[in-house]
C-alpha cells in the first residue's frame, strides 16, 4: 500500500517559480505551501468543472438563449430562512474604501475614516508575483500592528487609532497563478490569495474578533458560492477555527449572478454577511453575456448610470433579497477622484458623488464604496444624515417586484465621438499600466480599474462587430476609425509620462488583436497575464 504523499513531505509536488532575489521565505514557508497545496488538491478539479459550466452557459446565450431565474431552486427563493448573525465589527459598513495591497495605500485606507477597507488582490491590482507576495507581507504586518512606510522624502506613515476593518478580496475563480504549480497543475490565483492570507492572519484576526473577512468576486452561480463555502470550511478545520469564523460578502457583479442572489446567500448562509452592487463589472458582464446579441448594445459608458432601468432593477432587487434574508445590501463604487486646480470641475464631480450616494441610501443600501480617501467624508455625511442607524436591514423594500425582462432590458442612448474616443483611450492606457504592474490608474479624473477597462474593450468590440453603429452625428463606427484612434492614443501615450507609457505599443497590439477577433474574449486580463512583467 502506497504511503500518502502528505505523510512523506506535505510540500512534495509544489513548485514555486519566483522572480527576483526575494524568495518570500517568510510568506511561502513549508507549512504555508502545504496548506496551499491541500486547498488545490481538494478543490481545483471542482473549480475547473465550474469554469467549464460557465463556458457551456455562455455558448447557449451566444446561440440566442437568455439568462433567467432557475426552475430547480424555487424552494430556496420561496423559503423562509435567514443568514447567520452578522458580527459586531461589520454591523456598520456605511462607507467602504477599496484599493490595491500596496503598503502606503493600505495605511492610508485604514486611516481614511471609512468603516471598512477592502484590500484588493483582484481588479485594482496587476498580479505580478511581486505585487501579490508583497501584498501578503503588507497585510500580515497590518494585521499584527507593525505596518509602517517611509517615503523617499522621509515622511513616515503609520496606522492611527480606530482603523477601518480589513476585508480581503482574492482573485476570481478564473484567474491562474502561473508562478505556483501543484502536481504539475497551475494553482488558482484565488486559492493563493485566500490561502496565504488565511494561513498567516486567521488566528490573530479571530482572537481580535475581526474575522478573517473576505469579499468574493466574479461569482456566476450558487455552485461557485458553495465552492467558497467548502473552501472556507476546510480552511477553518485546518487552522483550528470554529466553523463560520470566516465571513464573506459576495459581489454581485455578473449578470448570471443576479438571477441567483437568494441561492448564493443560501449556499453561504452560515457565513455570508451581504451582497454588493459591483456596478462596473456588472455592466461589463451584461455586455459579455450578450456579446452575440446585436439588439442589446449599450450606449457609451457615461450614459449607463444606475438610474438606467436594468441597473435600477438590479440594485433594488439586491436590496430586497438581502434584507429579506438578514444580509446587508452594499452600494457601488464612486470612481471620481478630486480635481485639483479647477474648483468648478471638482464641485461638479463631487455633486455626482453626492447624488449617487443619496440614491443609494434612500433606496435602502446599508453602505457604499469609494475609491479615494477624499470621498470618504462626502459619502459618510450622506449616509449619516439619511441612515442614523448602523444599517437598514429593517427596510424590506417589499414594494420591489423585478422580472427577468427588466433585468436584461437594454439601455437607450447614443455613442458620441467623444465617448468612443474615451473608450479607446481608457482601454489602452489602463492595459499599458496593467502590463507595467499597476492595477488602478487615474484617467481624466476617474479611477479606472480592470472592470472599467473591460467595459471600454467590450463596447468597442460590439460597436464594431454589430454594425453599422452610428455616432450621434450619423457617421459610422468602423474598424478603420478604431485603428486610427488606437494608433493616435498609442503615440501620445508613448511620448507622455503617464503610467505604462513604456508599454504603449505592446498594449495597443494586444487591444487591436482582441478587438478585431471574431469573438469577444471573456477577460482582458487572461491574455494580458501572459505578457505581464
Amino acid at each position: 500500500m502506497a504511503v500518502p504523499r502528505d505523510l512523506i513531505d506535505p510540500t512534495a509536488g509544489i513548485v514555486v517559480r519566483p522572480t527576483g532575489r526575494d524568495t518570500y521565505a517568510d510568506i511561502l514557508s513549508p507549512a504555508a505551501l502545504a496548506f496551499i497545496g491541500a486547498l488545490h488538491r481538494r478543490f481545483d478539479t471542482r473549480r475547473r468543472q465550474l469554469l467549464s459550466e460557465r463556458e457551456a452557459r455562455q455558448a447557449a446565450w451566444d446561440s440566442g438563449a437568455l439568462p433567467d431565474f432557475r426552475a430547480d431552486t424555487v424552494d430556496i427563493r420561496e423559503g423562509q430562512w435567514k443568514v447567520a448573525p452578522i458580527p459586531e465589527a461589520l454591523q456598520d459598513r456605511r462607507v467602504e474604501i477599496t484599493g490595491p495591497v500596496e503598503r502606503k495605500m493600505i495605511i492610508n485606507a485604514l486611516n481614511s475614516g471609512a468603516r471598512v477597507f477592502m484590500a484588493d488582490f483582484e481588479d485594482s491590482s496587476a498580479p505580478t508575483w511581486t505585487n501579490q507576495l508583497d501584498g501578503q507581507r503588507n497585510l500580515r504586518d497590518a494585521v499584527d500592528g507593525s505596518i509602517e512606510y517611509t517615503s523617499p522624502e522621509g515622511k513616515t506613515y503609520r496606522v492611527g487609532v480606530d482603523p477601518a476593518v480589513l476585508v480581503v478580496r482574492p482573485r476570481g475563480w478564473h484567474l491562474p497563478e502561473r508562478h505556483v504549480s501543484v502536481d504539475g497543475e497551475t494553482l488558482a490565483g484565488a486559492l493563493l490569495d485566500f490561502g496565504l492570507f488565511a494561513f498567516h492572519n486567521a488566528a490573530t484576526l479571530h482572537a481580535d474578533d475581526l474575522g478573517p473577512y473576505f469579499y468574493l468576486p466574479k461569482l456566476q452561480s450558487m455552485e461557485e458560492a458553495a465552492l467558497w463555502e467548502d473552501v472556507m470550511t476546510f480552511a477553518e478545520q485546518e487552522l483550528s477555527l470554529p466553523r463560520g469564523t470566516m465571513k464573506a460578502t459576495v459581489l454581485i457583479e455578473t449578470l448570471p449572478a443576479v438571477f441567483q442572489m437568494d441561492e448564493i446567500l443560501h449556499a453561504l448562509r452560515r457565513r455570508v454577511v451581504g451582497l454588493n452592487c459591483g456596478r462596473w463589472d456588472y455592466i461589463f458582464s451584461y455586455l459579455k453575456t450578450f456579446r452575440a446579441h446585436a439588439d442589446r448594445l449599450l450606449p457609451e459608458r457615461g450614459q449607463v448610470v444606475m438610474t438606467v432601468p436594468f441597473l435600477k432593477a438590479y440594485s433594488e432587487l439586491l436590496i430586497r433579497t438581502c434584507h429579506r434574508r438578514g444580509a446587508f445590501a452594499m452600494g457601488g463604487m464612486a470612481a471620481q477622484i478630486p480635481i485639483r486646480g479647477d474648483d468648478e470641475a471638482n464641485e461638479a464631480a463631487m455633486a455626482k458623488v453626492r447624488a449617487d450616494k443619496l440614491r443609494e441610501v434612500t433606496a435602502g443600501h446599508d453602505g457604499t464604496w469609494v475609491a479615494h480617501p477624499a470621498l470618504v467624508p462626502i459619502a459618510r455625511s450622506i449616509f449619516d444624515e439619511h441612515m442614523p442607524s448602523p444599517n437598514q436591514l429593517h427596510v424590506l423594500r417589499e414594494d420591489v417586484s423585478v422580472t427577468r425582462d427588466q433585468l436584461i432590458a437594454p439601455a437607450i442612448g447614443t455613442v458620441t465621438r467623444g465617448g468612443f474616443d474615451n473608450a479607446v483611450e481608457v482601454c489602452l492606457r489602463y492595459t499599458a499600466a496593467w502590463l507595467d504592474g499597476l492595477g488602478c490608474v487615474p484617467i481624466h479624473n476617474l479611477m479606472e480599474d480592470a472592470a472599467t477597462a473591460e467595459i471600454a474593450r467590450a463596447q468597442i468590440w460590439q460597436w464594431l462587430h454589430h454594425g453599422p453603429v452610428e455616432f450621434s452625428d450619423h457617421a459610422q463606427i468602423t474598424g478603420a476609425l478604431f485603428d486610427q484612434a488606437l494608433a493616435a492614443h498609442a503615440y501620445r501615450l508613448k511620448h507622455s509620462k503617464h503610467p505604462g507609457h513604456q508599454r504603449a505599443e505592446q498594449a495597443a497590439s494586444l487591444i487591436s488583436m482582441l478587438t478585431h477577433a471574431d469573438q469577444l474574449r471573456d477577460f482582458l486580463t487572461l491574455p494580458a497575464y501572459d505578457q505581464l512583467a
